[in-house]
């Protein structure tokens, strides 16, 4: 079949900038220089939009996706930059909820190809810069910046925000950011900005000091977003996600946002449509339940089961997809003892193989996602509750008919 022209720029783009989703830790290219160069030679001023830029080990989608959904049920037109994607490239640079155009992406790559750079740019770093140009081009009123990587030396680290927002801080990446937690709230301290507000979603004994020195240093006024006494209450959140909204709530407050209730009620109602976000405990069917989450660390995975616990009326069923760098030993170990747990591998080359797994010592293991889900909703009764997790790259596998996209 003829590849199209739009399949041929992200081909290019995978092919010539190796990106982190596809071989992992040998397309990390920290320092921002290239970035700067790139943004120079497609004259786009990083400073002249207003953005909120977001870092954290968890919660970086899920609070990105509650800014934009805020920002847009405002009144306002938002552009809005995540990653990984999960089903096609163009979820992670929208505008009020729409992917990106297939002719804009064809458009750049062409521009660029045209300049003749020798900019050795990273997957990541182009599809910034392409982000940027997009909605610079698109006239937008806000943008909402997840960072790919740590946070001083990512390529978003070009901004200029409004306000930057740290989520939770955990061990993941550690070859990249350093392997205590203190190190990596500092590699994500980075984003700290000059007298520029920031919030910090979760309160830490090894994290506290750090951020609150950094800010200090900068003269920048910052925010525990546990330090809100607003209540959040009658609204379909729990646990993780609820703090996340309040670090997005509180984030919008000071850079002078007031958000009204029915505001924020039409924010959630209408998260998915503003933003695309997917697999944060998207419930996907119901009797035998099925939930999509896209946890992928320890801490992630900690926060999350108790939720899943809760929804649970009869047996639970656990479907854990990993990518070889992660270790996956911790997370099987938090895993409830009565539950059904299988291993998935997925289409992506950075998957665990069987033989990972079955070194791990997993006893059910699968080959493939639409496989593993006929064969356990077979040994499901309407009570029990199937949970789907562990990264990005396993949910990317999910049979194309059922796509909630």
């Amino acid at each position: 079949m003829h590849k199209s022209a739009y399949q041929i720029c992200i081909n290019w783009l995978f092919e010539r900038f190796p990106s982190y989703q596809n071989v992992g830790a040998e397309a990390y290219k920290p320092g921002l220089e290239r970035v700067f160069e790139l943004l120079d030679i497609l004259q786009i001023d990083p400073k002249k939009l207003p953005a909120i830029h977001i870092a954290g080990t968890n919660g970086k989608g899920s609070t990105a996706a509650y800014c934009a959904s805020l920002l847009q049920e405002s009144g306002l037109k938002v552009g809005l930059f995540t990653s990984p994607h999960i089903f096609d490239f163009s979820e992670r640079i929208r505008v009020n909820g729409c992917p990106i155009a297939p002719k804009y992406v064809i458009d750049f790559c062409e521009h660029f190809q045209n300049l003749n750079s020798t900019i050795d740019a990273s997957f990541f770093e182009l599809t910034f810069a392409m982000a940027l140009a997009y909605f610079q081009e698109q006239d937008c009123d806000y943008i909402v910046i997840e960072t790919g990587l740590g946070g001083r030396l990512d390529a978003t680290n070009v901004l200029h925000p409004k306000v930057s927002i740290i989520t939770t801080i955990a061990l993941d990446h550690q070859e990249f950011l350093g392997d205590t937690l203190a190190a990596i709230a500092t590699e994500k301290a980075g984003i700290i900005k000059h007298q520029t507000p920031v919030v910090i979603g979760e309160k830490s004994e090894a994290t506290q000091t750090i951020f609150e020195q950094r800010a200090a240093v900068l003269n920048a006024p910052i925010y525990f977003s546990e330090n809100d006494n607003e209540p959040i209450e009658n609204l379909p959140l729990s646990g993780y996600q609820a703090i996340n909204l309040k670090t997005a709530l509180m984030a919008l407050k000071a850079i002078g946002f007031d958000i009204l209730p029915q505001t924020l009620f039409a924010a959630l109602e209408n998260l998915s449509r503003n933003t695309g976000i997917f697999g944060r405990l998207e419930t996907w069917q119901q009797a035998p339940k099925i939930i999509l989450d896209v946890s992928h660390n320890p801490a992630g995975i900690a926060a999350t089961l108790p939720i899943i616990e809760k929804q649970c009326a009869g047996q639970l069923f656990i479907l854990y997809g990993a990518s070889k760098d992660k270790d996956a030993k911790e997370i099987l170990d938090l895993f409830p003892k009565q539950a059904h747990v299988a291993a998935c591998v997925f289409s992506n080359l950075r998957s665990k193989s069987i033989d990972d797994w079955q070194q791990l010592g997993v006893q059910t293991i699968f080959e493939d996602l639409p496989s593993a889900i006929e064969q356990l909703e077979k040994q499901m009764q309407p009570l029990d509750l199937l949970w789907i997790t562990g990264s990005f790259f396993l949910l990317s596998d999910l049979p194309s008919q059922k796509k909630i996209f």
